[in-house]
């Protein structure tokens, strides 16, 4: 069986290799450090060494597949430092990389691009490697043994989930497969705001819902206040009359914020999202957690006291300025929770700490940075902010309005009742969370190639249905023959499918799961080229052949490929539509 990524290795059988693009980039390098090396020995012993790293050598897919199957310009980045024209070095280097195996051809273009294109056999491969692979291909060792702790979502359980909120729910989701399909050891956590002011409000929002009163002026509306006190009244075991107003507000305080976070809890259930841990921001000021964080970075000298309060001197840091931790009055500033929180995270293990904020927490930034670097860690690497930007649903090309239960928000189970949850997750995440999104409800209810999740599920059900049909028509996958897959549909879906690793890899470097859903609409819409231009089922009387046979590892491959991508993205990959 082939390594997962189809990469060459001592374990694996000459005929099972395929030229994948790392494997050709490694092949690449070599020629080219060779080349470079013979080139400055010509030129005396006082050339200046050149150092070829596999960063010189990148490789991407023609615009024109005419023009093979993968180019780079290695020689026009290289021609300067090596004092050597730069089509004469590609002429040089692909000469020496025509005998790559696997390699039917490298060919000089322009003013010195090297294209490559791939023998048919060597090209075809890659089918049976999918095949064999299953559900671990396209995984990858980026992150191999990395402890990552990824926090997202974490709503303030004072109402259900606006759009906001659902958007990280599936980035978040995604981003954690994706990481985890690189090895890295992901912990999803919710941070639980159960500390601040926006719960007192919450409370006397219930209050008043109990009592007949109106909506204080700064508390919360909407049809869900009264659903929850009601809730609260049923739940309490006792005479809620014979309590005192701060007594009564207590008890909905606690009971109500419990009632809301199930209520939460279990919409993300139901929308494919489930977290490891539920961290209470009260346990934080109840652990003494934040005045451990204080007490180390005064160690570090970074704590000040002035005007009774206690100050973090963040503008050593870059911060525009100095950070109030705890005020005057002895109460925490909210900064104080988010110290205390980090550490706890550093203490658990987390060499990563990857946070999603709203477009709103943008500010938070730089403080956060300038608090981890006095921490004595790394910005941007021990702690990684993601910035998220608003969401808004379309229909009939006008916003939908605010939702009939919240009162004044768009909700989870707006989108979900609209679309489902398979299409609204897609929709989330194929677009790049730092950019606002419309999501227009009516292309996602179509059942047509516009709608872009249709386009890639409706893929894999063709892939599913063809295996079934090739099935009954006496077409197995016994005979590969990798050879014959010469169709120039083939060639471009095999390159697609060739793809799929590098952009995992990428996705989760980048922290860009919306690169996983637009690289499996693309290989959808090579899918359903090849579908229209070939047969794996022969037609009328035709005999069965090896071309058939080995038509179908290409078509169950590229169903495997769109289910692994799918899967990453925490989105069904129907047998049927």
């Amino acid at each position: 069986m082939a390594c997962s990524l189809g990469n060459r290795c001592s374990r694996c059988p000459v005929e099972s290799f395929t030229v994948t693009p790392a494997d050709l980039s490694a092949a690449l390098l070599d020629i080219v450090t060779s080349v470079v090396d013979a080139r400055r020995q010509g030129a005396g012993d006082d050339a200046a060494p050149v150092v070829v790293t596999i960063d010189d050598v990148p490789l991407e897919r023609p615009k024109n597949r005419d023009h093979g199957d993968w180019a780079s310009n290695v020689a026009m980045r290289l021609a300067k430092k090596v004092g050597a024209n730069p089509r004469e070095l590609a002429t040089e280097i692909a000469e020496a990389a025509a005998s790559i195996d696997g390699v039917a051809s490298a060919e000089v273009a322009g003013p010195g691009f090297i294209n490559f294109r791939l023998d048919a056999a060597a090209a075809g491969l890659l089918a049976k490697t999918i095949v064999e692979a299953g559900d671990e291909y396209g995984n990858g060792h980026l992150y191999d043994g990395l402890l990552v702790n990824l926090e997202f979502v974490s709503a303030n359980p004072t109402g259900p989930i606006h759009m906001g909120g659902v958007r990280w729910a599936a980035v978040g989701d995604s981003l954690a497969r994706i990481l985890q399909a690189e090895g890295a050891d992901v912990t999803r956590e919710y941070y639980f705001n159960d500390h601040g002011s926006q719960i007192d409000r919450f409370a006397r929002s219930l209050l008043a819902a109990y009592l007949g009163e109106p909506t204080p002026e700064d508390g919360y509306g909407g049809a869900y206040i009264g659903d929850i006190a009601a809730q609260v009244v049923e739940r309490f075991d006792g005479d809620l009359s014979a309590l005192s107003r701060e007594e009564q507000q207590e008890v909905f305080r606690s009971v109500g914020t419990e009632l809301m976070f199930a209520e939460i809890k279990e919409k993300l259930h139901g929308f494919g999202v489930d977290f490891d841990v539920y961290f209470h921001e009260d346990s934080l000021h109840e652990s003494g957690a934040v005045e451990r964080a204080i007490e180390r970075l005064r160690e570090q000298g970074h704590i000040f006291e002035e005007d009774g309060a206690v100050w973090l001197r963040t503008t050593t840091f870059g911060d525009d300025r100095d950070r109030v931790i705890i005020r005057s009055n002895g109460e925490p500033a909210y900064i104080s929770g988010d110290l205390g929180y980090y550490l706890n995270k550093r203490e658990r293990g987390f060499e990563q700490n990857l946070i999603m904020l709203g477009a709103d927490h943008h500010g938070y930034v730089g403080r956060l940075m300038a608090a981890v670097e006095a921490f004595g860690d790394v910005p941007n690497v021990n702690l990684q902010i993601l910035i998220g930007q608003m969401v808004n649903l379309v229909r009939d090309g006008e916003p939908v309005k605010m939702s009939k239960r919240a009162g004044t928000i768009v909700t989870l189970d707006d989108l979900v009742d609209a679309v489902g949850v398979d299409a609204g997750r897609y929709a989330l995440v194929r677009s790049s969370s730092d950019s606002q999104l419309d999501i227009d409800l009516d292309l996602l209810s179509k059942r047509s190639n516009e709608n872009p999740v249709f386009y890639v599920q409706y893929a894999h059900a063709r892939t599913r249905s063809v295996a079934t049909n090739a099935a009954a028509a006496g077409v197995d996958r016994s005979a590969f023959a990798p050879e014959l897959l010469t169709h120039e549909s083939e060639s471009a879906l095999l390159g697609g499918l060739q793809e799929f690793p590098r952009i995992v890899a990428q996705a989760a470097e980048l922290r860009e799961p919306h690169r996983v859903a637009r690289y499996i609409e693309e290989l959808a819409g090579l899918y359903h080229t090849w579908y229209a231009a070939t047969r794996v089922i022969p037609l009328g009387d035709e005999p069965v052949t090896d071309l058939h046979r080995t038509r179908l590892w290409l078509n169950d491959a590229t169903g495997q490929v769109i289910r692994n991508g799918l899967g990453l993205l925490g989105v069904s990959a129907p047998d049927r539509m």
